[in-house]
């Protein structure tokens, strides 16, 4: 997103690095592929190491490194390991880190009855969204983990809906992505 903006707004050229190859990023593929058709270039298997600038303190360039996949780490992609000597340097005016995020737990970390998967989501039952705790619901990127924004809003809607079932009193039930239209 950051690099489909920056293009957008004028950038002249925007160059992408990222430590493994486009089949281990986790972004979703259509906006891989968008960024890729809007003219962002990609290097893969690529860290930045050192940001350089002159005496002014004006950003000057980037020095990077080249990577290599070695064993899988603990979410079972395979690790970026340093290739010795494989330094190269990329003239820059301005960076953008864009780094991973991941949900804030705070709060339910520790309690057995919300189970909490290896990639720090949430788990909730697919179509009525609550946990294992009674009274608790979850939706969006905590339970899918990164996803499109609308996905996000639609769960939100769908878990009201099953919150309102279960504030009444009501069994729950699977919730159908869109209401039935009424008559």
């Amino acid at each position: 997103d950051a690099a489909r903006t920056s293009l957008r707004l004028g950038a002249d050229e925007v160059i992408l690095l990222y430590r493994r190859t486009r089949k281990e990023m986790p972004a979703n593929a259509m906006e891989i592929d968008a960024a890729d058709e809007e003219g962002v270039k990609m290097e893969f298997l690529a860290a930045p190491v050192r940001v350089n600038s002159d005496e002014s303190g004006r950003m000057t360039s980037v020095e990077c490194i080249r990577m290599e996949l070695g064993e899988p780490d603990e979410s079972g992609r395979r690790r970026p390991v340093k290739i010795e000597n494989s330094e190269y340097t990329l003239e820059a005016d301005w960076v953008i880190s864009a780094i991973g995020q991941e949900p804030d737990l705070l709060g339910v970390e520790g309690d057995e009855k919300i189970e909490v998967t290896r990639w720090k989501t949430i788990e909730a039952k697919k179509g009525t969204f609550d946990t294992k705790r009674p009274g608790v619901f979850a939706g969006g990127d905590v339970v899918t983990g990164t996803a499109f924004i609308v996905d996000a809003i639609a769960a939100g809607h769908r878990a009201a809906r099953s919150i309102d079932r279960y504030l009444r009193g009501d069994e729950l039930s699977v919730i159908e992505a869109r209401p039935p239209a009424l008559e």
